[in-house]
This record gives structure tokens, sequence and C-alpha cells, in this order.
């Protein structure tokens, strides 16, 4: 046993561990389920045993996994503090922020952070970068951005996560014959339109009916922007699920999505790397923006 462990298996299996699922852990690392699964097949090779059983009911911690998961769990630990302390080493003071935002981010939200970074103790500018949720994960993981704010579809493993914002997501279709609220249960013929699997709205709308247990029909083709997704609902192509923020116009042909009479809403959070030498600014600038 010469070969070296690969420091992406350990983080791998960490996240598996953490998730319980090998493509929500790929989702949350940016890359493809295959690759994630290979990586942890060769760190199980390497150390001679199977750290996790998958069967059609989920994954499972062997017994050998879960002796070993600690370890690499203070491993990891202590390999992302020699960077953290190197950061802090080397990083001026007073430098910016690198934030990530999804194109789902309502600009007011954005607003309110500019404000809360220039609030904070030491007050810091913003370096914002819109990207999709693959791209600010990454960039997240790979030190090039400090703090991301993105919709809570996936988990992030090891990551700090601080809910900032929700908002009531709407139902688009073609004229609606009352403006009035309607039930997810009553939308559940479809189809729905959707867009690129990149900003997390069809992922939050994929959730949503399956955790509500209700079929999801989709049209066969896709939006590639939210107003294209509005005037294809308006056409009759098919619905589409919203946030109300990404709404054309507040007056928009739109009904409020309701759950047992409730509206149905999508939330926002801030990430980052607790280890960050910033870390204790992001948390405050994360508190400041969740309270306008």
């Amino acid at each position: 046993m010469t070969e070296r462990l690969s420091i992406e298996g350990l983080r791998y299996a960490q996240a598996v561990a953490e998730t319980k699922s090998f493509s929500a852990a790929a989702r949350a690392y940016g890359v493809t389920q295959p690759a994630l699964s290979n990586g942890i097949a060769k760190l199980e090779e390497r150390l001679g045993e199977r750290m996790f059983d998958r069967s059609p009911r989920g994954v499972t911690v062997t017994a050998f996994g879960a002796r070993l998961l600690p370890v690499i769990t203070r491993a990891l630990t202590e390999l992302d503090a020699v960077t953290a302390e190197a950061r802090r080493l080397t990083e001026p003071a007073g430098t910016g922020i690198r934030m990530g935002v999804s194109p789902l981010i309502d600009p007011q939200l954005v607003a309110r952070a500019f404000t809360a970074a220039c609030e904070l103790s030491t007050p810091r500018d913003l370096v914002l970068r819109e990207a999709d949720m693959t791209s600010l994960r990454e960039g997240l993981i790979n030190g090039e951005l400090d703090m991301i704010l993105i919709p809570s579809v996936e988990p992030l493993p090891r990551f700090q996560h601080r809910i900032i914002d929700s908002e009531p997501v709407v139902v688009v279709e073609s004229s609606p014959a009352t403006p009035d609220p309607v039930e997810l249960g009553e939308t559940a013929g479809g189809p729905f339109i959707m867009v690129p699997d990149s900003c997390g709205l069809t992922t939050f709308t994929t959730q949503l009916f399956t955790t509500h247990d209700l079929p999801l029909h989709t049209y066969p083709g896709e939006a590639a922007s939210y107003r294209v997704l509005e005037q294809w609902a308006n056409l009759g192509l098919g619905s589409a699920i919203l946030p109300r923020s990404k709404l054309t116009s507040p007056d928009a042909h739109h009904r409020p999505l309701l759950e047992d009479g409730n509206e149905v809403e999508i939330f926002y959070e801030a990430v980052w790397h607790p280890g960050s030498a910033l870390a204790a600014d992001l948390a405050a600038l994360a508190d400041r923006i969740a309270t306008p």
C-alpha cells in the first residue's frame, strides 16, 4: 500500500457520508456521479475495504467506514486549516469579498449585500460574479470565491449555510381564468416549461413535486431565460413556476402557488467556508443581509 491517498477521494467520501447520496455529493462538488463513484472506488481499493453499501434503498456507511470517517474528517479539517492559515498570512488587510451570485437571486438582495458589506466593522468592497450553480460551487470549493448566494436546493458539505431570504413562487399560465391562488396539487396535470438546470429553479421545481409525491410533466422543449419561460407560458405551451421577483412585471398574468393554503416559497442562502480568513466578516455579512 505505497500509493498515496487521494484528497479528492477523501472529500468525496466525506460528502457521501453527509448527504447519504452519491448523486447529491456529486452535485455538491460539481463533478459527474461516475467521476465521484470512481474516486471513492479507488479510495476503497487503496484502503482495502468498502466504506459504503449501495442498494436501491440508498447509501449506508459500513462498519469499516464508520471507523474511518471521523479520522478522514479530522485529516481534512487540518488540511483546510493549513490553507486558511496561509490566507491569513498572505491576504492583505482590507481585501474585498469575492461574492458569487446565482441568476435567480433578486437584485434587491444583491443591493442589501452591498449595504451590509459597507456596514461591517471593517468595511469591505464586494467583487461580484454571476454564474451557474456548478461554477459557483467550484469557485467556493477552490477558494476563488469567498461567499455565494444561491437558492437553498442542494447541500454543500463542510460549508457554513445561512438562510438570508425567501420569496413566494407563482404559476404563470396562458390567460388564467382567475388570478386566485392555486393549490400545488391542482397544477400536477402539467406540462411545465423548464429552464436549463443551472440556476437552481428546475431543481427547486422538481424537488417541490417530488416532496409532495406529485407527478411532474414537462414540456419537451426548454426556455433559455425567465423572460422566455414567461412568454412561452403565455402562449399556452405549458405552465411555468417562477419566483415572484422574476416576473417581467407585477401586472403579468400569474397565480400565487399554495400548499395546504400556505404560500409556497423558495429560500435563498449564503454559503462560505468556515476556515476562510474572512470567516468572521462573512458570518457578520450573512447576518446583515438576512436582516434588512
